[in-house]
């Protein structure tokens, strides 16, 4: 069934790090009307935008203290009426960031709750009674530490899987899902046109809070323990019941700890909860034992494998979400890529990449012009809460902390946090200000200024290879097949529909491969190297051939 959420392009803004109209250091809802133009003119067609409610920001937006309030620092709600007009002027949507497994301890709800056990605010949240040294169980939180925080008032632990700051709502209580869909309501009205919802596989807790065993892995814990609790799918078809279905919209979920054995009942038409989900079974590939700070090499047969496994899995009624970073990540062409020798040729190869698989692209902020990881020379540059949580616990097990610096190098959060490189100005044209989280230096080089100028830039692949997207629904709607499965640095794929096949081929390392199609009615239309040479892929080369067959 065709949809215009599985025919867009989405563009992720971090508002935050995207651009500085007021010169405080902090981008601001003025700052992106300021360059909508140059989100337009990728091709964009859905924006993204991170929380920008009313916040303490102890996770920078993610823990809400009035979900009706756009935060005053971004501009207030005159400010986002503003944006979403300029948006829709465009022909552009947006969707706003919706968190609803927690909220900010400093929000009423919690002020009020914390007070009494009999205050009727008290069931909004998850309460154990205990002693002030013993919690209930040993789960741990995602930031590091006990996800049980003590409250001497009503002498009871809350429940937090984040930091202490961002108490769990109650999805048990139907007044506390009755706020959310309000709320929901409340901004759909406003003419917003959908929703990510923040760790929404979390919304549904194991009430018994048994604890883990002291082995397991933290992946697992949040597989087992955390994510996909046993009330999780009728609270979301409840939601789409009373709100979403009520409205032409597009829902994406992130799901943390949902696999190919959960995941495409979120996202089956048949079962009317979302559109789409974020899972990470590709974003933990790099996770080492010991887990996102233990980093290893990436297994290219496994990576292919799960976009097969999840293409197949949701091939029916469902629909996936393409995507290799966002804010909680760090940069595609460092992670994933060569940012060094093949920094280019990598970047447009993942664009390349996420325009030809089958799902919903989606594009971070600045992963259109290439930027890269940040390397601080130590741990106070960091301002991450993950980062620094992580770091401390690191240190208390007496690691290596030389060691763990180069992890948090190539791991932290606040990689895909550093300002939008726009210009090789002082602050890179975020601002004219000092930033509220350093620049990265290679901002002289790495910019939107540069890029605009040079035809073959990274900046202007990405423009060429979307277009290319919309030009070819075959691109969109046709099935994918893998050719390679088992080759460990080729990905090579089928996209076919009834009139036309596509062949698509990616060389995932630094060096020259012998390939070339072995039925020569293939004729290349796309790729990544201006000059290619028959038989032969260079260093993370990606081509596209095609064939009529109708």
């Amino acid at each position: 069934m065709k949809n215009w959420w599985k025919e867009s392009i989405v563009y992720q803004v971090y508002p935050r790090s995207f651009k500085d109209s007021s010169g405080n250091g902090v981008g601001d809802i003025d700052g992106i009307i300021e360059k909508l133009d140059h989100i337009a003119s990728l091709g964009v067609d859905l924006i993204w935008i991170c929380p920008i409610y009313r916040s303490p920001n102890a996770d920078n937006g993610y823990d809400i203290s009035d979900y009706r309030k756009i935060n005053d620092e971004f501009g207030g709600n005159t400010a986002f009426e503003r944006l979403l007009k300029a948006v829709h002027n465009r022909d552009m949507k947006l969707m706003m960031d919706l968190v609803a497994n927690h909220s900010s301890d400093e929000h009423y709800w919690f002020q009020e709750a914390k007070k009494s056990k009999d205050n009727p605010y008290h069931d909004y949240y998850h309460w154990k009674e205990g002693l002030p040294d013993t919690p209930p169980n040993n789960w741990e939180s995602v930031f590091n530490g006990s996800v049980w925080e003590w409250n001497e008032k009503t002498q009871e632990y809350y429940l937090h899987l984040f930091t202490q700051k961002q108490p769990d709502l109650n999805w048990e209580n139907p007044t506390v899902r009755k706020e959310i869909y309000d709320i929901i309501t409340f901004w759909l009205n406003k003419g917003v046109d959908g929703f990510r919802m923040d760790v929404i596989s979390l919304i549904s807790k194991r009430m018994e809070f048994t604890s883990v065993p002291e082995t397991l892995p933290f992946i697992d814990v949040m597989e087992q323990y955390y994510s996909n609790g046993p009330r999780v799918h009728d609270f979301i078809k409840e939601m789409n019941k009373q709100v979403l279905s009520r409205y032409d919209i597009v829902t994406v979920g992130e799901g943390p700890g949902v696999n190919l054995t959960h995941g495409p009942k979120y996202v089956s038409a048949a079962e009317k909860e979302l559109n789409m989900i974020f899972h990470f079974d590709h974003m933990t590939l790099d996770f080492g034992p010991e887990g996102k700070y233990d980093p290893i090499p990436i297994d290219w047969i496994y990576f292919k494998k799960i976009f097969s496994q999840w293409d197949k899995a949701t091939a029916n009624d469902g629909w996936n979400s393409i995507f290799l970073g966002n804010h909680d990540f760090s940069r595609i062409v460092s992670r994933f890529g060569n940012d060094n020798t093949y920094h280019d040729a990598s970047a447009k190869l993942f664009a390349t990449l996420l325009m030809t698989l089958r799902g919903t692209p989606y594009i971070y902020q600045g992963d259109e012009i290439g930027m890269t990881n940040i390397q601080h020379p130590s741990i106070e540059a960091y301002d991450d809460i993950e980062t620094r949580n992580a770091w401390d616990a690191a240190e208390k097990e007496g690691k290596d902390m030389t060691q763990f610096l180069k992890a948090v190098h190539r791991q932290s959060r606040d990689n895909a946090r550093t300002p939008m490189q726009w210009k090789a100005t002082t602050y890179a044209g975020f601002s004219n200000s000092k930033p509220w989280i350093p620049v990265n230096p290679n901002h002289t080089e790495v910019n939107v200024d540069n890029q605009e100028k040079d035809p073959n830039s990274i900046l202007n692949y990405y423009r060429k290879i979307i277009a290319f997207r919309k030009a070819n629904t075959t691109l969109i709607y046709g099935s994918y097949q893998d050719l390679a499965p088992d080759h460990p640095h080729l990905y090579i794929y089928l996209r076919e529909d009834e009139k036309t096949r596509f062949m698509v081929v990616h060389n995932l390392s630094d060096s020259t491969i012998n390939w070339a199609p072995q039925d020569s009615k293939y004729k290349m239309v796309m790729g990544n190297y201006e000059k290619t040479q028959e038989g032969l892929l260079h260093p993370w080369e990606s081509q596209v051939y095609r064939l009529d067959i109708a």
